[in-house]
Parts: C-alpha cells; structure tokens; sequence
C-alpha cells in the first residue's frame, strides 16, 4: 500500500462559525503494513526478560531402565539434572515407550521427585497420583487422576510406541510418569517426550 494525502476536516481556527482552513493543510496517512515478530516480554513484576516458548524439535530421550521385573514400577524421566517434565508454557505433551518385551505396561502421571520444587512449593508429596478437574460435571468439581492407564499395549518389542496427551498435563511444572512392567517377565524400558506449544 502507498502512504496518500488527505485534506484535513477543519483548520486550526474557526472565524463566525465557518471553518478557516490553513494553506497547505493536507494531513499525511501512513498505509503501509510492517511485519512484527514477537521474541519475548519483560515480567513486569521482576524485570527479566521471558523468551517466546517453542515446541520441542524432537523427542528427549531418557536412560534407559535395565531389566525391570515383571510388576516392577520406575519412573521417568529419571536422569540426573533431568528427572523431571515442566509443562510451562506448553499445551500438549507426547510420550513414547519402547520395551525389549511385548505386552501391557501401567503408565500413571505423577508429582516430580522431591529434590526439586513446584515452582517456590517444597516439599512436594513426590509420587503422587496427579488429579485435577477436566470436565466439571454441572458445576461440582470433582478431582480425578489426570492419567492412569494400568495396562496399555506396548508392541511390538523393540519399537518406540507414542502416546499423545492433549491439554491436561499443560500446568504441570514436575512431572514424572510412573511405568508398571506388566509383561509376565523382565525387559528394558525406554521413554522419551516432546512438548508442544
């Protein structure tokens, strides 16, 4: 778009009731559209600089947890400086599991390892189921588990099986899952995750 000219609707000065226009009162009117890219904004509260959040590129894959016995519970993500999921800033969350064993696994959503804290909260009840209310029912709220799944198929062996969680995991700041081997006998488990925006 071209900036235009446009005369303007009065001048400075009105004369018995009849506009008085100025020579030359022609008003510039700026139509040009200009890209913005937003990077960021500054917390108000604290003056820091808080960048845009992106979705992941790819899977975080964690340590591998080595012959789990049949009826076995670990957690993950379990690795050091990384044992935990902070959803801040995301919507959605997709987690991936790979066994060297076929058959059903109990996969269960819950509070982060007590080494860290949920935002300035410590200690946290580690462990723990997590609940909330995802669809109240006629104005009650009714707190449930947010994911708790006792046997899930996860084959063939050796193959990374992924599961998408839309929308209910989006608060979470310390989040682990917590995996049952329910095969009959022990194998190797992996899982990975990937955080969208």
């Amino acid at each position: 778009m071209v900036n235009r000219k446009s005369n303007s609707p009065w001048g400075s000065s009105y004369k018995e009731g009849l506009p008085s226009t100025a020579v030359n009162d022609n008003v510039d009117i700026d139509q040009n559209v200009k890209a913005t890219i937003t990077t960021g904004s500054i917390d108000v509260a604290t003056g820091q600089w808080k960048g845009v959040t992106l979705s992941d590129e790819q899977f975080t894959i964690d340590a591998t947890h080595e012959s789990v016995a049949d009826g076995t519970a670990v957690l993950s993500p379990q690795r050091a400086n990384h044992d935990f999921i902070n959803m801040t800033g995301y919507n959605d969350l997709s987690i991936a599991i790979k066994a060297t064993r076929n058959g059903n696994f109990g996969i269960v959503a819950v509070m982060g390892p007590d080494t860290n804290m949920y935002a300035n909260l410590t200690p946290i009840n580690a462990g723990e189921v997590l609940r909330g209310v995802t669809k109240p029912l006629e104005g009650t709220s009714i707190f449930a588990s947010l994911l708790e799944d006792s046997a899930q198929d996860v084959s063939p062996a050796n193959t990374w099986n992924v599961f998408t969680i839309q929308g209910i995991m989006k608060t979470q700041k310390l989040l682990q899952f917590q995996i049952t081997n329910n095969t009959g006998g022990p194998c190797d488990i992996e899982f990975a995750y990937l955080r969208s925006v």
